[in-house]
């Protein structure tokens, strides 16, 4: 078999494989791959029984994931890394991007050398539901505000309304911009802008839960996420109205008031940018979820 662009009809392949083993990282979901469309070129391939799955764009190639199946093949690692060389103009842009800790050692040993990436906040879906104690005193304050001042209904997304919440994300992200000097978190917004179209593109037929906020009659905040596994969810979206105080941890905490069936909530990463972090680490997660690069030393 040649290499295939991702499509949305892989879905139920990708689920075989990405289903082998229980994973926390949010990388490890179909959605989560799909969605990225917008901005890569989306390649996969079966080497030696385990699924490939390439990403390039103007920069160059790497590989999503390390190669997915019953056991990591030394020899799909090598094949991968020949067909990102061969794309490369700069071999050194060859690697492995998402590694979980359980695969370090057995790349390490194949030679390859192992760097750390920021890693994924995963927190108790209790406390976020609850927000009880001194450690969520400033958030309950948020959420009571809220609830006192405003006239709101907290409903689940239609289609119907991708525009009011694309329009919303445009808003929240040009205040966002300008109050911040950081060039990539800036990138960041633009590429979540058409993130989020594709998303909607396909909505329905991804494994999506997603809320809205209706405030006063306009769609003021907008979540979604996925299941990663049994236990955990992954909160992939979420964005509101500044203006509107209090608005967001409303949503995010009837979101996960709703999500009782898992015992993990997973907010992604902060992608090493001081300002996410601060907003991730004041939901007091349990702990990091490590993730890593691999690549070759003579690189």
């Amino acid at each position: 078999m040649g290499f295939q662009s991702l499509a949305l009809a892989d879905q139920g392949l990708f689920q075989k494989f990405l289903g082998l083993e229980a994973h926390e990282l949010s990388v490890y979901s179909f959605v989560n791959i799909y969605i990225w469309r917008s901005l890569f070129d989306i390649q996969w391939k079966i080497i030696d029984e385990n699924l490939c799955v390439f990403f390039q764009d103007q920069t160059g190639c790497f590989l999503y994931l390390p190669p997915l199946g019953q056991n990591l093949s030394p020899k799909a690692a090598r094949e991968a890394f020949k067909v990102m060389d061969k794309r490369n103009k700069n071999r050194a842009v060859s690697r492995l991007e998402n590694i979980e800790e359980k695969d370090v050692a057995a790349l390490k040993n194949l030679g390859y050398r192992i760097s750390p990436k920021p890693g994924e906040y995963l927190c108790s879906r209790k406390n976020l539901a609850g927000l009880r104690g001194d450690n969520f005193k400033a958030k309950r304050s948020c959420v009571n505000y809220f609830c006192k001042h405003y006239e709101y209904r907290y409903l689940e997304f239609s289609p119907r309304l991708k525009k009011d919440c694309l329009k919303l994300y445009g808003l929240w992200a040009r205040e966002r911009s300008l109050a911040s000097n950081d060039a990539l978190y800036k990138g960041m917004l633009k590429d979540g802008f058409l993130c989020l179209q594709g998303l909607f593109g396909d909505y329905g037929k991804l494994g999506l839960e997603a809320r809205v906020v209706e405030v006063n009659g306009s769609i003021k905040a907008f979540t979604a996420g996925f299941k990663i596994s049994p236990e955990t969810f992954c909160v992939l979206y979420e964005f509101a109205d500044l203006s509107v105080k209090g608005l967001s941890q409303y949503i995010f905490r009837m979101f996960c008031r709703e999500l009782e069936n898992f015992k993990y909530i997973n907010i992604m990463d902060d992608s090493g940018l001081e300002n996410l972090k601060a907003v991730k680490e004041s939901y007091r997660p349990l702990r990091l979820i490590s993730a890593f690069i691999a690549d070759r030393e003579n690189e």
